[in-house]
């Protein structure tokens, strides 16, 4: 696959899932940030854009194997899937994590001070992603399933009473800057999650799933900015 500098992040992401992977290593968000040119991206993190291409490159040249191609799914399957996958991990992980972050603040506290304001970021993240979750499961994704139900019935679709589908996935894509934001002080209050050299066991597998729930959560974020979202409107627009 060709990497054009002048293609978003988000474009080249939705093209093969696999080059997450070059875009985590690097520091380039993919999701909340899919909007911007791969030369824009390149040049705000201070990264030579052929050397990051030359990755690239190699990760889509290889054999794909199992990969997803999350882009030829049909919006409802889609919103199955992040709800089945995404919207599950978050409600499986996020207790576990509170309590690991409880637990090393009240340990390692005193000599890691920025361990309390981590906690205090992700409690905050923990209820506001909950809500968001349960606005996505009420609100939004039924709303796309009565979409493609419209569509593949030849029938109308009357404007809910959110207006266009535009309103709730505006409002989504907002809370979704918040969380990377959040998620950003997050990383570097933790120096992208080192485990300093007097943490524990508990510390280190706060960090490790710390860690984790981020790319999950940047993941989750980028079929819904990238892929479900865009295709909503359009369908939206293309039934009216």
């Amino acid at each position: 696959m060709e990497n054009n500098v002048n293609s978003t992040v988000g474009e080249i992401v939705t093209k093969d899932f696999r080059t997450v992977s070059v875009f985590t290593e690097y520091g380039i968000d993919f999701c909340c940030g899919g909007n911007k040119t791969l030369q824009k991206a390149c040049e705000e993190k201070a990264v030579d854009v052929s050397e990051l291409q030359k990755k690239l490159d190699e990760v889509t040249k290889s054999s794909k194997g199992n990969e997803i191609d999350f882009n030829s799914w049909d919006l409802d399957l889609l919103a199955d899937y992040i709800e089945k996958t995404y919207h599950r991990y978050i409600r499986e992980k996020m207790p576990i994590l509170l309590q690991y972050l409880e637990k090393i603040r009240d340990v390692h506290g005193e000599n890691h001070p920025e361990l309390k304001k981590i906690y205090d970021l992700f409690s905050h993240s923990a209820m506001d992603l909950s809500m968001h979750l349960q606005k996505e499961e009420r609100i939004l994704f039924p709303l796309i399933r009565q979409l493609v139900e419209a569509k593949n019935s030849d029938q109308a679709m009357e404007l809910s009473h959110c207006g266009s589908i535009q309103n709730p996935i505006g409002a989504m894509k907002e809370e979704h800057l918040t969380e990377g934001a959040r998620f950003d002080k997050i990383s570097e209050l933790s120096h992208g999650y080192a485990v300093p050299l007097d943490g524990c066991n508990t510390f280190r597998a706060a960090y490790e799933l710390l860690s984790e729930f981020e790319l999950n959560l940047h993941k989750h974020i980028h079929l819904e900015n990238n892929i479900l979202f865009p295709k909503a409107i359009e369908l939206e627009q293309s039934m009216h």
